[in-house]
């Protein structure tokens, strides 16, 4: 016989462990207790049967894991009396690589930027804010100095920022600077214990970043600029080549680092060199029967991009492959990675050739830092803060970005915008036109860029113009008119097909195209040799053309007309086809197949009615402004005629 499982003794019961047990085991405070599981990212967790896991007590209780307490029985913050402590080996612990740390930096950021805007209060210390608000600044500048950013929303809860950074896309939310009330009902002891965490994991995050584009970490601050609210201004960055006065150890670790560095260049240029050659002599043995095969050796260094980039730039598909690997994974070239890294470049330096001046009713703490991580150059008003590179009366101004209705004094060599100008034309990556964005006008609505679009779903109509485009839009349009005039002129030539008309009969006579203007005038010659004027020749001529025209339509409109029935036959035919195939699959279908497959066709429907009714509210609105300025004018009218009797009647 086996042995007996004792109740109790395996399973649920061993597993889990309740919180009043855990604090015996450890020996500490409920308050310690929370803080350490935070700091070490240790959760609750819920079993399948609670009953089970609580031996038989059906009490309302938290459960932890076991092997998680044992793993809190080994933390040395334990220690009594220790009011100092360190969390870098909770770091290490929790992300043991730089890429781990990157993907959970997202609360970090949103928790630093929210302590960033709060007021100094009983609770909330100014130390805290100030510290907060210089790691936001450090990782902003960082986002500034490697043009990362890449997508920006201004919603409800505050403005979107997206960066990709080493592969990792990361996202965080900036709440608007107002002025904050911290509420009462709130246990900031727990968010504190998860600030200080986020501003250690953050700040290892920041030298990593700093010292990996060979920046100084921390940067200095300057004390001036940061008292007159310079905001990203105050620190001076600086990199580690303009350092003086290093170690003796720390420079010979620099010149082993830097000749390690030239070995691995001067081998990864031997390899590039030799990769062209490897890539044809592939080219050879997958293609032997090829009739052009470039001669590398005997070219000049200067063609010899050239021919590298075709020969990287063309690659054969492998026979093994079977179609369903082909249709799914796509195979990029070397000239789509070229392309998409210029594309990117363009996209880095959209605003490098502007200069933005920002009013002091407009966010600076935003746009400098959107402005900034485009490569563009940004001043602002004295009242918002010192440190502005230029004046608003500066010539070499582009764009004033201005956020009220109506303005004193215009200058007539910049372009006056509203903010939103910019946050479209980073979503959209390209310098969109400035009509739409000007002061007083209704702006267009400013869509997501983290929304994707699927199949059945709605979306909205975005009539984007952009500036760079339209001389290509008007040489185009113009090349299109002149085709046009062209083809008319070729119709009208066409229906010149001249009539000859007696007194008693009236003889018609068609020319073909091929026919000179000679025999044309020599048929109005003979006109009017018949008795017949000019002007009724002319007439007649016209009536022909029209004739014409007349019977070519009805032939096309019968032509159109026949070939519709055809198609809309076949189709009626393919639709008969895909319902019988369909009533068979669920003829063959089990019953959970079948309950499955009907809410997916009601989840289909439910999206389809969305869809239907977002399109049904767009036209009412589309009507609704149509309709606004005929009844205007109509008040108008009726005002004018108002005064006017109100004269006669004086």
């Amino acid at each position: 016989m086996g042995k007996l499982k004792q109740k109790g003794k395996a399973g649920a019961a061993v597993n889990y462990i309740n919180r009043n047990k855990a604090l015996k085991k450890l020996q500490i405070s409920l308050a310690d207790f929370r803080r350490l599981c935070i700091l070490k990212g240790i959760y609750p967790r819920e079993p399948k049967n609670k009953k089970k896991a609580n031996k038989g007590s059906t009490a309302p209780t938290t459960f932890y894991y076991t092997k998680d307490i044992q793993y809190l029985a080994h933390e040395p913050n334990l220690e009594q009396n220790r009011p100092i402590y360190t969390l870098d080996h909770i770091l290490k612990e929790r992300y043991p690589t730089f890429t781990d740390a990157l993907r959970d930096i997202d609360d970090a950021l949103c928790m630093l930027f929210l302590f960033s805007t709060f007021p100094a209060t009983d609770k909330i210390k100014s130390e805290i804010v100030t510290n907060c608000q210089r790691i936001c600044v450090e990782f902003q500048h960082y986002i500034i100095h490697t043009r990362s950013l890449r997508k920006v929303f201004l919603s409800i809860k505050g403005i979107y920022y997206q960066t990709e950074i080493k592969g990792q896309t990361i996202t965080w939310l900036v709440p608007y600077q107002f002025s904050q009330q911290v509420p009462d009902d709130v246990d900031f002891r727990v968010m504190l214990t998860f600030l200080e965490f986020y501003q250690t994991h953050l700040g290892f995050v920041n030298f990593k970043l700093y010292t990996d584009v060979n920046l100084v970490y921390p940067p200095k601050v300057d004390s001036s600029k940061d008292e007159g609210a310079a905001g990203l201004g105050a620190l001076i960055i600086e990199t580690t080549n303009n350092l003086v006065g290093l170690s003796s150890t720390s420079q010979d670790s620099e010149i082993k680092e830097e000749s390690n560095n030239t070995d691995r260049k001067a081998e990864s240029e031997k390899r590039l060199k030799t990769l062209s050659k490897k890539l044809a002599i592939i080219k050879e043995q997958v293609e032997p029967t090829s009739e052009i095969q470039p001669d590398i050796t005997e070219k000049s260094e200067t063609t010899n991009s050239d021919d590298n980039a075709e020969i990287m730039d063309e690659f054969t598909e492998q026979n093994n492959i079977s179609q369903d690997q082909k249709h799914i994974s796509k195979i990029y070239t070397y000239r789509d990675i070229q392309n998409a890294s210029v594309a990117l470049t363009e996209f880095e330096n959209l605003f490098s050739n502007c200069i933005f001046y920002l009013s002091r009713e407009v966010p600076r703490y935003s746009l400098e830092f959107i402005i900034r991580a485009f490569g563009g150059q940004v001043g602002w008003d004295e009242t918002c803060g010192i440190g502005s590179p230029f004046n608003e009366s500066d010539d070499r101004i582009t764009h004033h970005i201005v956020d009220r209705p109506t303005l004193s004094h215009k200058s007539l060599l910049r372009i006056y915008v509203q903010p939103q100008w910019v946050y479209d034309c980073v979503n959209i990556r390209k310098l969109l036109k400035t009509e739409p964005y000007q002061p007083g006008k209704t702006l267009p609505p400013h869509l997501s860029p983290f929304v994707e679009y699927k199949e059945g779903d709605y979306v909205p109509d975005a009539k984007n113009e952009f500036e760079g485009d339209m001389e290509r839009m008007e040489v185009s349009n113009e090349q299109d008119t002149e085709e046009e005039e062209s083809s008319n002129e070729e119709d009208d030539s066409d229906d010149d097909k001249p009539e000859i008309c007696s007194s008693h009969d009236k003889i018609t006579v068609k020319v073909n195209e091929s026919e000179n203007d000679d025999m044309i005038h020599q048929m109005e010659l003979e006109a009017e040799a018949t008795g017949i004027s000019f002007s009724k020749y002319q007439e007649q001529q016209d009536r022909l053309a029209k004739r014409q025209k007349t019977q070519g339509t009805n032939n096309t409109k019968a032509q159109q007309s026949s070939i519709q029935t055809v198609t809309g036959k076949k189709r009626a035919a393919k639709e008969i086809e895909e319902k019988e195939v369909k009533e068979l699959a669920k003829i063959m279908m089990t019953k959970k197949q079948k309950t499955l497959y009907n809410k997916i066709q009601y989840g289909k429907k439910r999206q389809q009615e969305k869809v239907e009714n977002l399109q049904r509210k767009k036209r009412e609105i589309i009507s609704q402004h149509k309709k606004r300025p005929t009844s205007n004018n109509n008040n108008d009218d009726n005002n004018n005629s108002n005064k006017k009797k109100t004269k006669h009647k004086e």
